[in-house]
């Protein structure tokens, strides 16, 4: 299992394909506005390849419940 481990990160590598999220920009949640850190400890998930914060647990379940208005903020 290791060695399929790298080699498969060989070959993405050489490919030139990132495995990198790409980071949250904004201050604050994607959903409420609020200010990250304004509800507690920042939840931090990747959805696409995107990194997105919210502020608080419930914020999550609303975000996957419709991802595309959310994620329309972020352009």
């Amino acid at each position: 299992m290791k060695s399929a481990l790298i080699i498969l990160s060989t070959l993405v590598l050489a490919a030139g394909i990132s495995l990198a999220a790409k980071p949250y920009h904004l201050k604050t949640c994607l959903v409420t506005d609020n200010e990250l850190g304004s509800m507690g400890k920042v939840i931090t998930k990747v959805y696409d390849g995107q990194e997105i914060k919210f502020c608080c647990k419930p914020c999550v379940g609303k975000f996957e419940k419709n991802q595309a208005k959310y994620l329309s903020k972020l352009n």
